[in-house]
């Protein structure tokens, strides 16, 4: 348990961070199940707009801390593999 003023202070500031690093999280999951799931019906003109509008997302939650730089740099990586098998 925090005991020093600044201890405690740093307590309430990590409780708040955590509920918006988690809002965040859970904002990005949300826009790669969109991608995911346009990839899954086939629409490719549907996926490239799905992933379009991730992409700055994923890039919002490197800068924000909330993921690896490298972890989304997969992510993106593969999915627009992905997108771009469909329009072939």
């Amino acid at each position: 348990m925090a005991n020093t003023p600044q201890s405690k202070k740093r307590a309430r500031q990590n409780e708040r961070r955590q509920d918006i690093n988690k809002a965040r999280r859970s904002r990005i999951r949300t826009y790669l199940r969109k991608v995911e799931e346009a990839i899954a019906s086939g629409n490719a003109d549907a996926a490239k707009a799905a992933l379009q509008a991730a992409q700055p997302e994923l890039a919002r939650g490197v800068t924000k801390g909330v993921m690896h730089k490298n972890t989304v740099a997969r992510k993106m990586s593969r999915l627009s593999a992905r997108v771009k098998a469909l329009t072939v």
